[in-house]
């Protein structure tokens, strides 16, 4: 079960941090870059083999040190099929290096439309009567704009695969509040919203205190998210928007519950990209320090 594992790691790595993988390739160090253009060209190709090797230099510093990466899709779909089969190669060798893996795709869609995202990302696709796993994330962030029977098939397929959701709930950046603030009945989307995922999540077993239906809540809007953490005390948090979106690190308490579980807090150019690491030969030393320096300070925060 997809919370389960992602507890577990926490409390062994005692880190509550997520790495974003969101590979800028201009900021990819010039010696990888160069390397990848000399086997292949200036093509989609030497883009692609540039950002999986300089993947694979990440997830070896920071495996030690947090529990969970996050690629976004759109940065290795720009590519095309050379940047999608490299955001495979990331799921994998994440894996194999004790990661899980929550693909940051924002899928959602009709009936069978969400049951194909489900499966390719979640679940197993049936080839030729036999079922294999396409990209094999443990878990895949959601849009729920389409309603709720545009959820049930992602909400299905974790139950049967033990895979995660995290729901866009309460984005981070300023212009969710154009929807996601809206009232209906009383209550905001996001309100809304955060009854309907702990409706699902009461299906769950009570014997494990989350459930695999998490929520996207950014870290830019702290005081909703008291609100909604009492909404979905069953949800694992998802926290973008710390550093370069403008959240608080002293604000995070409110995402988590009094022993410091249910949220992972996301850093992707902070740790990934640092402003110090740029053209630095020991930029893998900082990019190390940075996520043990967020988590440390995530720690003194929540514990």
């Amino acid at each position: 079960m997809f919370s389960k594992k992602l507890t577990t790691a926490i409390l062994q790595k005692n880190s509550r941090v997520c790495v974003g993988l969101d590979p800028r390739l201009e900021l990819i160090p010039e010696k990888i870059k160069q390397q990848a253009i000399k086997k292949h060209g200036k093509t989609f190709q030497a883009a692609a083999e540039a950002i999986r090797v300089f993947n694979r230099q990440v997830i070896d510093v920071v495996a030690p040190h947090v529990p969970i990466i996050k690629p976004q899709l759109a940065f290795y779909e720009q590519y095309g099929s050379a940047g999608v089969a490299t955001f495979e190669d990331t799921v994998a060798y994440a894996h194999d290096n004790g990661l899980l893996v929550i693909a940051d795709a924002k899928r959602g869609d009709i009936g069978s439309t969400s049951q194909a995202y489900a499966n390719a990302f979640l679940g197993k696709t049936n080839i030729f009567e036999e079922e294999k796993a396409a990209f094999n994330a443990d878990a895949l962030t959601i849009n729920p704009f389409l309603g709720e029977d545009s959820l049930l098939p992602f909400i299905d397929t974790c139950q049967k695969y033990g895979k995660g959701i995290f729901v866009l709930v309460k984005t981070s950046n300023i212009g969710g509040k154009d929807i996601q603030d809206l009232e209906v009945d009383g209550k905001t989307v996001s309100e809304k919203l955060a009854g309907m995922l702990n409706k699902h999540a009461g299906n769950y077993s009570s014997d494990e205190k989350y459930t695999n239906i998490g929520a996207v809540v950014g870290a830019t809007f702290p005081e909703q998210a008291k609100g909604l953490r009492e909404l979905m005390p069953r949800s694992i948090f998802l926290v973008p928007g710390i550093g370069a979106q403008g959240g608080d690190l002293n604000s995070l308490a409110v995402f988590f519950d009094p022993e410091g579980l249910g949220a992972i807090i996301n850093s992707s150019r902070g740790i990934v990209f640092p402003k110090e690491a740029q053209g630095q030969d020991n930029y893998l030393e900082i990019i190390e320090g940075k996520a043990k320096e967020l988590k440390e300070q995530i720690n003194e925060v929540v514990l």
